[in-house]
């Protein structure tokens, strides 16, 4: 969580909401390896799908030659979006953590729950609240900075 935390925090220096995320590699027979470390760049880009999530998990599964990322866990400072918990069900995802609840559009527990729907062919765990305050507290200050 803490490098996606300075990855949030990077987009927030050059102006994108301060969301990060990392995606680890988890072999069952090693040790954790960091694959891919991104933070939002929609508004750097232009780009709407740039969200951290979408940057980290397609980074990933270049770094590793495959869409599969079974063995992967994405860490991400705030709850999954809809679009982002799908792409995280396309990859396959190992698991996903995250720091604040996004209770605006969270979809891996808020409003939704993609992971945990039986309907779909592919579930994965989530565990939330991981540095929430921590996470929570970016986002609140980034956006008081914005509507003084």
């Amino acid at each position: 969580m803490g490098q996606a935390l300075g990855a949030a925090r990077s987009s927030a220096e050059v102006g994108d909401v301060p969301i990060g995320a990392t995606v680890l590699h988890m072999p069952a027979q090693a040790d954790p390896t960091v694959l891919a470390v991104a933070g939002n760049e929609r508004e750097r880009t232009g780009d709407p799908t740039a969200h951290a999530e979408i940057l980290a998990l397609r980074s990933a599964a270049e770094h590793l030659g495959r869409w599969r990322l079974s063995d992967c866990v994405l860490v991400v400072t705030l709850e999954p979006c809809p679009m982002c918990a799908g792409a995280a069900w396309a990859a396959r995802i190992g698991g996903v953590v995250f720091g604040a609840a996004n209770t605006d559009a969270g979809a891996t527990g808020s409003l939704y729950h993609l992971g945990q729907d039986p309907r779909l062919n592919h579930e994965f765990p989530t565990l939330g609240g991981v540095r929430n305050d921590e996470c929570a507290d970016l986002l609140r200050s980034f956006f008081a900075d914005l509507r003084p």
